[in-house]
């Protein structure tokens, strides 16, 4: 069972759900894609998580800016203009009649192959493109509880490897260090940059508060989470010193508070790393002082829509 970042509560309503593929939108047992799915057989192709929050997806326009810029960097065609991919987002909550707390994961992938291989010349018929809407409301224990986090021997690679601000479907070397972690009693995966500095996690970017200031990786080896910046943003408007800088594990040891950040879950506090208690083992109060403003900001960006 989950219990880290992604714990969310149970809703009945996800068993109905009707899910986009390509145009249709089908019920959850039916939204099937093809074995020769390049997606499926080379984890090729990009894709987004994002909340629905008052009738409005939060922060879409830096998700779709990262989506399309993954896809030319892979040289994926999507084959939808953002306006198009913008309807057929609306098209699914509206189907499944969500407008607030909702996660929604929009999945483009190379298409079809003729054949197994990886060359994406094989690929002849465009690109599949699937939207996943649930109703997802993050776990409140989660926050009060904290989550704890362990250092896996995987690290980082730097973008002449897999660059890391490519959101794309292949993620073993983030899931291998979340097995790491998981097999060492942790809930998620704290991982190291090449040079053996701390980067962010297998699926959250990581934040320690050491002596009143906000210290985060450089960006250099990590996705350029939205979440991350608006942290980075409400630290400036708050007068709160924020720093992205190369810092260590000892570093973190030492650290007053601790937390991740993601589109899912938001701002949720790390009480342990590798073992060692951070801070008092409780949310600290910069930590809910940035939830607490997070939470504002995408109530003032997004209120409620009036008729």
């Amino acid at each position: 069972m989950t219990k880290g970042t992604h714990d969310a509560l149970e809703d009945p309503r996800n068993r109905s759900i009707l899910v986009y593929v390509n145009g249709a939108l089908l019920p959850r047992d039916e939204a099937v894609v093809s074995v020769f799915d390049s997606g499926f057989m080379m984890g090729d192709g990009v894709w987004e998580g994002i909340r629905i929050h008052n009738g409005r997806f939060a922060f879409l326009d830096q998700h779709l800016d990262r989506l399309f810029e993954g896809a030319k960097a892979i040289d994926l065609e999507i084959g939808l203009t953002r306006k198009e991919l913008t309807d057929a987002l609306y098209r699914v909550t509206t189907a499944n009649n969500m407008t607030s707390g909702g996660h929604v994961r929009l999945m483009v992938t190379r298409g079809r192959k003729k054949t197994p291989f990886q060359d994406p010349r094989l690929c002849l018929w465009g690109s599949t493109v699937v939207i996943v809407a649930e109703f997802k409301t993050a776990n409140p224990e989660t926050f009060e509880r904290g989550i704890t986090l362990f250092t896996a021997h995987v690290h980082r690679a730097s973008p002449d490897i897999q660059d890391p601000k490519l959101n794309s479907h292949s993620k073993l070397n983030c899931i291998l260090a979340m097995i790491q972690a998981i097999k060492a009693g942790a809930d998620e995966a704290l991982m190291l940059d090449p040079h053996g500095f701390v980067s962010t996690c297998n699926s959250t970017n990581f934040f320690i508060v050491r002596k009143g200031e906000v210290w985060t990786s450089t960006g250099s080896y990590c996705l350029n989470g939205i979440t991350r910046g608006n942290i980075l943003r409400l630290c400036r408007e708050a007068a709160l010193p924020a720093f992205e800088k190369d810092f260590s594990l000892t570093e973190v040891y030492g650290a007053d508070e601790a937390f991740v950040t993601g589109t899912f879950g938001g701002v949720t506090p790390v009480v342990r790393v590798d073992g060692r208690v951070i801070g008092t083992g409780r949310p600290g109060p910069a930590t809910r002082r940035l939830r607490d403003l997070y939470k504002l900001l995408v109530e003032r960006e997004y209120p409620p829509l009036t008729s």
